[in-house]
């Protein structure tokens, strides 16, 4: 089958990705952006895709059915989006789990992130590096089902489509899962992932088409740090979140991750395997939670565990005021 039955119309080259997005910021900073970049003139073997001169940005794009973890297919395995704090990075393929890209600037850096080898983004550079082993885990405020004491991702799924939106100030990843079979349920599901400038929060909203238990968010657990856990004066927010020395570029970076959610939608907290996990109430109706990244080398950040207890808690106190950052 032609690679083009698979890709989404809207191309556009890398060149023309960064002019327009430097156009943008030279009228007003800070920002944000998403993207999902992929090779289109190569061919598939078995599940590889081999050659292809370059990799193109697209609006939309239906997942190859050959496509899995490190196919080559996609630059950095999946779609992107950031902030001028921070960016993230999902991937799109059994796996499912959202990583951090750690910026040490403030400016765009989405569109230079694996151009110069596939994986480069493992070493420290001066935008910054992956700063997240998700490993077996979920990441950071990814999606998985726990069913049977067992932490199920997307290993099988008939259809999967994305599409990109870039506004003024805020940028969204939309994906459309079709067929996610897990234990004896199959169902379709939606997964929106928004950043607003100057934010280091992504707001992720979610819809399963059947009610279903067991749809659950979390925080990978590394290095047996605590987990530190409070609810909303109001009680109707909570957050869960880890602090310390957890990245993968050093034995002394300090990383903080939080996942706020509401306490009416969630059934309970579980210690998956390898996760802190967040179970959801059966529901069909849209979920929305939140959750961050904060490293200590990001430009002007947050760099102590007491610095970062009173920026959560500042979220949290908004989400209880207003139900929304």
């Amino acid at each position: 089958m032609k690679t083009a039955k698979y890709l989404g119309l809207a191309l556009f080259s890398l060149t023309a990705c960064k002019a327009q997005i430097k156009e943008n910021l030279a009228a007003s900073k800070p920002f944000s952006y998403a993207e999902i970049s992929v090779k289109t003139d190569g061919k598939w073997e078995n599940r590889k895709y081999i050659g292809g001169s370059k990799f193109n940005n697209v609006d939309q794009l239906n997942l190859a059915p050959e496509h899995t973890d490190h196919s080559f297919d996609i630059r950095y395995e999946g779609p992107g989006w950031e902030s001028n704090k921070v960016a993230y990075r999902l991937y799109l393929d059994w796996r499912n789990a959202i990583d951090i890209f750690g910026k040490k600037t403030d400016t765009l850096v989405l569109p230079y992130v694996g151009q110069d080898g596939f994986d480069s983004y493992h070493e420290m550079s001066d935008w910054g590096a992956d700063i997240l082993k998700a490993g077996k885990g979920i990441g950071i405020g990814s999606i998985a089902r726990y069913a049977n004491k067992e932490t199920l991702h997307f290993n099988t799924v008939a259809a999967t489509t994305v599409g990109i939106k870039n506004g003024k100030k805020e940028s969204a990843i939309h994906i459309k899962y079709d067929g996610w079979k897990t234990a004896n349920d199959i169902i379709d599901f939606t997964s929106t992932l928004k950043i607003k400038a100057d934010e280091r929060i992504t707001q992720h909203t979610i819809q399963a088409s059947k009610n279903i238990g067991g749809i659950a968010t979390g925080i990978v657990r590394l290095k047996n740090l605590p987990l530190i856990q409070k609810e909303s004066r109001n009680k109707k927010w909570a957050y869960i979140a880890t602090y310390g020395a957890q990245t993968l570029v050093s034995d002394t970076d300090q990383l903080g991750m939080v996942v706020f959610y509401e306490t009416a939608a969630v059934e309970k907290l579980v210690e998956g395997e390898h996760d802190h996990l967040v179970l959801f109430k059966p529901a069909t109706k849209t979920n929305t939670f939140y959750f961050a990244g904060v490293w200590e080398q990001e430009k002007n950040g947050i760099t102590n565990k007491e610095d970062f207890l009173k920026y959560i808690d500042q979220k949290l106190a908004q989400l209880n005021a207003n139900n929304k950052i």
